[in-house]
């Protein structure tokens, strides 16, 4: 039975201090991930079709099942932790202090990533409807255009205003209604089953561009760590995280086969010379420049007959605005989680550095921007400057704008997944008293250090699906196997100079007293029988191997 006692005595004690506040409902859970996820597939779809030809349905089926294990994952750490900072807080806990690091680490380089990314395909879906904002006709229109839109992100973040959650709710909405009208109408009236066939035969890439492919396709399933980074604000997180993540993992795999498999059956390609990795290449009537790449499915959705003229009014519309949402999130995001670093004191206390009128991390919100605006530099740089055009392409192969954030985008997603996975099995063997209301399927139940765990053998498949990933990532992108470690090292380096600066130790885990901090992340949850049951399980738990070590 659980000591009501000690839930007495917890409840009494309960901090006076403020905290988030618990008002995420279950849609606004689901929203919330949505908007980050769902804005995936308008700039992945283009990237993979490029990519991995007629097998693209491939590529993303095989990043499908690794989205649908790292969804798993995430909703059984959410739910079993529900605090803010997700991977990051999951990796320092199972594995270390270095470790969560690293994984913080590469998680900040997706949320730049995310702010240049979305914010560069914002403006190439409204480029449908405004033509002076395309990047091959316009370039530099469209640089200032993206810079002056990542300084308004940056302002607005910086003053305490960020995305409703109300407005999210809404906006996500409309885009499952649009992105479902226009696969029905597409599968009814544009798709051929035969052509699917026939594509998939013959515009079969070869292993280096179906390899470059995965590591594009997994871009279109990042973002599901947003509903674990909003747990700290959810009601009841234990029993709504696992439904919410579980209808946001079905509803983006559905999305992604089925948007890939109608591109393959209605459109037939059309072969393009070698590119400069030596490789064929594959044209679809819908893409063609980096423009219609970046808004492939616009320019998708006004090639279906009867709706499409309608589609190629109102989506540019709709999906520059999930496009802004999302880039905001990498504003908000970053610097979230580089303040719960700083908190943990794997990043210095600047990091925390709160604007004593607005109440904002404005440092943070300021150096995470100045990154991405950076990356936006280097991204346009062969464009707005011809005479760099020439150094680019032989450094890394011609790649252009989108892909090469493209690139960093899966390099980040794959490192900080990777250690999700080894973070989860290592709390499922070293944290067995922590109740967990959804635990992932298929696990192996053993004897452990005197306690009886389960050990997931899905983690371990996600692990080697996410690895190979990376492992792609790193083969198949110049950009990815340069800049991408490069963070990695840079960042390590000055956390050994902080932490040694400190007198913290370098290499090893601070003091964390986890039992007292999982005790408290319950109670301010809401989730007293979990509480109790904790608690309970810690003194079964303990019991146990006391009984195995003097056996």
């Amino acid at each position: 039975m659980a000591d009501s006692a000690g839930t007495a005595q917890l409840t009494a004690a309960a901090p006076a201090t403020p905290t988030l506040r618990r008002s995420v409902t279950p849609w606004g859970s689901f929203s919330w991930g949505y908007s980050d996820v769902g804005a995936d597939i308008f700039v992945g779809l283009g990237l993979v079709l490029g990519a991995a030809a007629g097998a693209s349905n491939v590529a993303f089926l095989f990043a499908g099942v690794v989205y649908v294990c790292v969804g798993l994952a995430y909703t059984e750490l959410a739910a079993a932790y529900p605090v803010a900072g997700g991977g990051q807080y999951f990796v320092m806990r199972g594995l270390g202090d270095i470790f969560g690091f690293i994984a913080g680490w590469a998680v900040l380089l997706d949320f730049t990533i995310d702010i240049t990314l979305f914010a560069w395909s914002c403006i190439d879906y409204l480029s449908k409807l405004l033509p002076i904002l395309a990047f091959t006709i316009h370039p530099w229109t469209h640089f200032w255009t993206v810079l002056l839109l990542i300084v308004g992100l940056a302002t607005l973040n910086f003053i305490g205003v960020r995305e409703s959650s109300a407005f999210n709710e809404v906006v996500s909405g409309l885009d499952i209604a649009s992105e479902t009208a226009i696969l029905f109408f597409g599968f009814v009236f544009a798709f051929r089953p035969e052509l699917l066939i026939h594509t998939m035969h013959t515009s079969w890439p070869t292993p280096f561009n179906l390899m470059n492919g995965v590591s594009l396709a997994i871009i279109s399933f990042v973002g599901l760590e947003s509903i674990s980074q909003a747990a700290q604000e959810t009601q009841r997180p234990a029993s709504v995280i696992p439904r919410t993540s579980i209808s946001l993992i079905l509803t983006i795999l559905i999305f992604a086969l089925s948007y890939s498999n109608l591109a393959l059956g209605m459109q037939p390609a059309h072969a393009l010379p070698l590119d400069a990795h030596g490789h064929e290449q594959q044209l679809w009537a819908f893409l063609g420049n980096e423009d219609n790449n970046g808004a492939s499915v616009q320019v998708l959705a006004s090639l279906v007959p009867y709706y499409g003229a309608l589609a190629a009014l109102y989506v540019p519309v709709l999906g520059a605005i999930l496009l802004l949402i999302s880039s905001n999130s990498g504003v908000f995001g970053s610097s979230r989680i580089a303040y719960a670093m700083s908190q943990a004191r794997l990043l210095p206390s600047l990091f925390r550095s709160v604007h004593p009128k607005f109440r904002t991390p404005a440092v943070s919100i300021a150096i995470f921007c100045g990154f991405a605006i950076l990356e936006l530099i280097f991204a346009a740089l062969p464009s707005i400057s011809p005479g760099s055009k020439d150094v680019y392409a032989r450094l890394f192969r011609g790649e252009d704008g989108i892909t090469f954030l493209g690139d960093l985008y899966a390099f980040g997603a794959a490192a900080s997944y990777s250690f999700v996975f080894l973070a989860l099995i290592s709390l499922r063997l070293n944290d067995p008293a922590v109740p967990r209301k959804f635990k992932m399927p298929f696990n192996i139940p053993f004897t452990y250090r005197g306690a009886r765990v389960e050990f997931p053998l899905v983690a371990v498949v996600g692990f080697l699906g996410i690895f190979s990933i990376l492992f792609f990532v790193m083969l198949t992108h110049v950009i990815g196997r340069i800049a991408g470690p490069s963070w990695i090292v840079l960042g390590i380096f000055g956390y050994l100079a902080y932490r040694r600066y400190k007198g913290y130790p370098m290499f090893r885990s601070r003091p964390h007293d986890w039992r007292n901090q999982q005790t408290k992340i319950l109670q301010e949850a809401g989730e007293l029988e979990l509480m109790d049951e904790y608690l309970s399980n810690l003194k079964a738990v303990d019991e146990q191997r006391a009984k195995a070590g003097s056996a």
